[in-house]
Formats: C-alpha cells, sequence, structure tokens
C-alpha cells in the first residue's frame, strides 16, 4: 500500500500548530489547586531548547534517549526535544523497579534519561549503574531525588538555559526523513521481557491522520477541541491518540492528576475527546451504580430505567414504541444530559482501546449518551486499527479498519494488517519480527471477524485461548468480563487449558467486604465465611449467563488485588496472564486438588 503524504516528521506537524497556535493555550497541569496552562509558543522554545542542550550533552542523530514521568507538559516538550536534537525516545513507566529500567536502558542503549517524581528518580539512578551507555540524567523536579547517582545530573531550568544560550546551534531533527524511527515503544507484555518496537515518523503520522479523518466524517473537528491525557504516554495508545493526534487537531491537552481525581478533573477540562482502558469504563460504571443506589427512590429508579430504554433504542436498531419513545425523551432530560455533565457536557468520543470491551459495560454507556466507541489496535501498528465511528457505534465489534490500513483473517481466523502505519520491527530481535512481520502482512495473533458492513469482531486471542479437556475452546475474557460485571467481584482470571472445568482467582469489591463484615487488612480474605457467601452468589449470577463450559466452577478469594504495583498487571491495567499464572500456580493447582 502507498503511503499518505503528509507533513515529512512529528516536528515539522508540531511547528506547523505551535505557529498557528501562538499565544493561545496548549498544554495545562495542575498546579497549587489550578490548572495553569503553557502556551504553543512557550512550549516550542521549550522543546527548542530542550532539543539544543540534549546536543550539548552528547545526543547525537539516532541516539536513544529515555523519558520516565507521569503525565505532565514537560513529557510532551521532552518528547519533542529528543526528535528535534535527531534522537528517538524511548518511553518507560515510573511504576517500574529499577532492575526493569535497568533492562530498558540497557537493551535500548540510551545516552541518557530524563526522568521526574521523586520514586522513579531514585529507581532511575540504580539502574544506571548498569547500562553502561547513559551519559546524563536530566531530572524535571530537582536533584535531590538522584542522591548516590554514578552519572552527571542536571534539573530542567538549567537545562533550558543552557540550550537558550546556544541558538546558533542547528537542529537536525527538522529534516528528519520519515521512515527514521522517532520511538522505541516497549510491550508491556503479559508475560516476559518486553520488546521494543520501533515507530517511525511516518507510522505515527499516518496513524494520526487517519483518526482525524474519522473525527472529521463523522463528528466534525472544530478549534476548541480539549484532550484529557489520563493513560501513561509511554503507551503507544496515549502516545498516538493523547499526544500527536492532539497537536494535528490544534487542541488543548489537560493532564489528568488520578484516578481519583478523575471526575473533578472532567468536570475542569470539559474534554471533547478521552482515550480509555476498559478497565476504567468498568470502574466508573461500578462506581455511578454504586452511588445512585446509595440515594435510592425516585432518582435511582429513573436513572435505571434511563439505562434500560437507552440499551432498548441501541438493540433495536434507534427505535422505541410510542410510550417508550415518550418516556425516553424526557429521561433524556432528567437523567442523560446529567450524567453527561459529570464528563464535563462536552464529550464527542471517549475511545476505549487496549484490551477487550465487555458488552454489557459498553451499553451501558451508550444507553446514557455518551459516545463510547470501541477501537482495537496494537503497539506493532502505531498503534490503531480500527474502531468504532461516532454515529455508527456497533459495542459489539470493534467498527471498521481506519484509513490507510488494510484488514484480512488467515485460515484460522488470525487478523492480519497490512499499511504505511505497521512498524519497522523489533528492535535487535530479527526472530521475534519474522514471526509477526511476513511479507507485508502483521500478524497480530488476535482471532476475528468481519461482518457484511466491514465492522471487525475479535472473539480472541490466538493465545489466550482455553482449551479445555473436553476439546472446547474457551474466551477467558469474556468469562472475566461477565464475573467482573457482578457488584461484587472487583477483579477476575479463570484457568482451564487441557483441564476439565474453569476455575477463577477473584478480588472482591470493597463494598463486598465491607458488607461481609471483615477488616480488609491482609488477611486470608477466603477463609471469611460470609465473604464467601457472597462472592459464590455471585459467581452464581454469573454462570447463569455462561454455556456450560465456559461456567467457574471453583474460586479463590485473594488477600490482595492484581495491580500494576504487583507486577501482576501491566501499566494499562491488563492483566499479566503468565505472571498471575506463575505466582499463584499452588492456588490454582489448590482448586483443582479439592475436586479430585
Amino acid at each position: 500500500m502507498a503511503a499518505p503524504r503528509f507533513e515529512d516528521n512529528l516536528i515539522q506537524l508540531f511547528r506547523q500548530q505551535a505557529r498557528k497556535g501562538g499565544d493561545a493555550p496548549f498544554l495545562w497541569r495542575k498546579q497549587e489547586g489550578a490548572y495553569r496552562a503553557r502556551s504553543w509558543q512557550r512550549a516550542e522554545e521549550e522543546v527548542d531548547a530542550l532539543a539544543r542542550a540534549l546536543i550539548e550533552f552528547g545526543v547525537a542523530p539516532g541516539d536513544r534517549v529515555a523519558l520516565i514521568a507521569e503525565n505532565r507538559p514537560e513529557w510532551a516538550i521532552a518528547d519533542l526535544a529528543i526528535m528535534a536534537a535527531g534522537g528517538l525516545t524511548v518511553p518507560g513507566y515510573t511504576t517500574s523497579m529499577p532492575d526493569d529500567h535497568a533492562y530498558v536502558l540497557q537493551h535500548s542503549g540510551a545516552k541518557g534519561v530524563i526522568v521526574s517524581g521523586k520514586t522513579a528518580a531514585k529507581r532511575v539512578a540504580q539502574a544506571v549503574a548498569s547500562a553502561s551507555d547513559v551519559r546524563f540524567i536530566l531530572v524535571i523536579d530537582g536533584h535531590e531525588d538522584t542522591a548516590g547517582a554514578t552519572t552527571p545530573v542536571m534539573c530542567w531550568k538549567e537545562a533550558l538555559d543552557l540550550g537558550g544560550e546556544r541558538k546558533a546551534v542547528p537542529l537536525p531533527g527538522d529534516a528528519a526523513d520519515p521512515d527514521r524511527t522517532a520511538c522505541f515503544i516497549y510491550t508491556s507484555g503479559t508475560g516476559g521481557r518486553p520488546k521494543a518496537v520501533m515507530q517511525s515518523h511516518r507510522n505515527i503520522l499516518t496513524n494520526v491522520r487517519a483518526a482525524q479523518a474519522l473525527m472529521d466524517r463523522t463528528c466534525g473537528v472544530s478549534d476548541d477541541e480539549v484532550f484529557l491525557s489520563f493513560l501513561p504516554l509511554s503507551h503507544a495508545y496515549e502516545h498516538t491518540c493523547g499526544q500527536f493526534l492532539a497537536i494535528a487537531l490544534g487542541a488543548q491537552t489537560y493532564y489528568a492528576e488520578s484516578v481519583e481525581a478523575l471526575s473533578r478533573n472532567l468536570q475542569e477540562a470539559k474534554p471533547t475527546i478521552m482515550t480509555c482502558v476498559p478497565r476504567l469504563h468498568e470502574v466508573l460504571r461500578q462506581k455511578l451504580i454504586q452511588r445512585i443506589d446509595r440515594e435510592g427512590g425516585l432518582k435511582a429508579r429513573l436513572f435505571h430505567q434511563a439505562v434500560r430504554l437507552g440499551r432498548k433504542r441501541y438493540e433495536q436498531g434507534g427505535r422505541l414504541g410510542v410510550i417508550d419513545g415518550l418516556a425516553d425523551a424526557v429521561l433524556e432530560r432528567l437523567v442523560r444530559g446529567k450524567v453527561r455533565e459529570q464528563f464535563g457536557g462536552r464529550i464527542k468520543a471517549l475511545v476505549s482501546g487496549g484490551a477487550p470491551l465487555n458488552y454489557d459495560v459498553g451499553v451501558f454507556f451508550v444507553a446514557l449518551g455518551l459516545p463510547l466507541l470501541q477501537g482495537y489496535g496494537q503497539t506493532e501498528a502505531s498503534p490503531l486499527i480500527s474502531v468504532n465511528p461516532p454515529g455508527g457505534i456497533r459495542i459489539e465489534t470493534v467498527g471498521p479498519p481506519v484509513d490507510f490500513i488494510e484488514v484480512r483473517l488467515a485460515e484460522d481466523g488470525e487478523i492480519l494488517v497490512r499499511g504505511p502505519s505497521v512498524m519497522k520491527g523489533y528492535w535487535q530481535d530479527e526472530g521475534a519480527t519474522a514471526e509477526v512481520l511476513k511479507g507485508e502482512w502483521l500478524h497480530t495473533g488476535d482471532v476475528g471477524e468481519i461482518d457484511g458492513r466491514g465492522y471487525l469482531r475479535i472473539t480472541d486471542r490466538k493465545k489466550d485461548l482455553i482449551v479445555n479437556s473436553g476439546g472446547d475452546n474457551i474466551s477467558p475474557q469474556r468469562v472475566e468480563g461477565v464475573l467482573s460485571l457482578e457488584p461484587e467481584i472487583a477483579q477476575a482470571i479463570v484457568f482451564g487449558d487441557r483441564r476439565p472445568h474453569l476455575v477463577a482467582l477473584l478480588v472482591a469489591d470493597d463494598a463486598a467486604v465491607k458488607r461481609a463484615g471483615v477488616a480488609k487488612d491482609g488477611a486470608e480474605l477466603d477463609a471469611h465465611e460470609g465473604l464467601r457467601t457472597l462472592i459464590g452468589e455471585a459467581v452464581r449470577r454469573a454462570n447463569a449467563k455462561l454455556s456450560g463450559a465456559e461456567k467457574v466452577r471453583r474460586f479463590h478469594i485473594m488477600a490482595e488485588p492484581f495491580s500494576v504495583e504487583n507486577k501482576l498487571m501491566t501499566p494499562t491495567l491488563k492483566l499479566r496472564r503468565g505472571v498471575i499464572a506463575k505466582a499463584h500456580a499452588d492456588l490454582v493447582e489448590g482448586l483443582y486438588a479439592k475436586g479430585a
């Protein structure tokens, strides 16, 4: 497929928008209780100053620089500055441990690290001792968190001052070839060491323009688009769709403070576009239902009626009878309008990606008038492959392919992808590259179907499919999604490959723990009879929605949730199946032993 012609590189894209934007606000961050903005002009000045400082530090074209920071204006500025200096960005997660950082720094051959946050800075300082190529650490917030580092350390302001004095130094990134690598995005993976996906400027630009074209055709793009950036910018999804798409649209970007502050940040930023992962939608749905049910009375009855009629309207292709239609119109004003206001009141697109979205969760938001668009992508495709268009939402699918992307199915149903946004390959791993790039086609490892309207539906991961001892193929994501819809269950993972039936490790919702009268203090929750009764009832309700092969026969209640901190979830909140299976092999074996 011929590559579309846009700007030659991401720096040109940024400069084009920065010169249009001028003094208008661009990047917003919460400081001292209020959001404060950097203008486009100031951001460009900082990008250029930091780029020249990086060149003074010895960064040459093609060199790698790691960027380990929370979502904030300096993340975007540092990313662009690295590219402007001719280098390529190696994003990392602030939640990673020193050995994880050490692996990425050593594997990528990073010449330097830009880092923020006390914990991350301390871990980076430990990690660089075993990363022989690292020549400098640039700390966004100050020196004090890198005590003991064996590598020269400079702070953000010092770097900007240094670069500001070197205005005559040319920036090679401005003339970067579109096929030059822009970044290494390390796949977070659900087990094993991550691989470094090499994404070129052309890869990302093509994906950005495809997303922009979709928005333009379906819901329109205005001069006052606002993004709320929440997902880690180290992930391809947020890097492309949350950062560079926002730049391409000339949009303002607000950086969310935290999960806990998300509701407040939605009200403050009033975003038009937000990228999310299914886990976040599950949490928002659960919190909304719990809050409404606590209030009870007429308000709760109207809310649930709005959900019921909204779902009915969606599933009947937009049609309702006369009585239901009149009731639905009243509920639009009394309920749905108020729910949309809780999301800022301007949302054009809540784009869900990174993992499968449970149908009931998706329909819940659509029923309340929120345009939840399930999409599909992979880091190896930079990442967007398909997405539901606003106005043509089919929640049970991931939509049709975006512009410049071709999708076909292999004989075994595997989804194959071709187009100019497909990666260059994995850094220093020709074997793994050859496994997934065969000719022009990316072999995704996902299994799917394409319907008569060209919409793609993901049925499962080839590697995640459970084949029980009876030969039944079972989608673990489907079973886990049904379990997690029960209010008493916060998280679920199922096992059963080559076994006669499924078993599950479950994390109880805090409200269920409290309802059972259990003090959640790290005790062995599975031993509490009252909690086991509550969870057992939830499992029975879930099983009623599942086929015989999908039913969960035994479960264990975990004392600790699966989280990024304990390395049982990826930074984008996907379960690390292999890691969990290994860490809790005895629990799983114990569940099967009970039935022996």
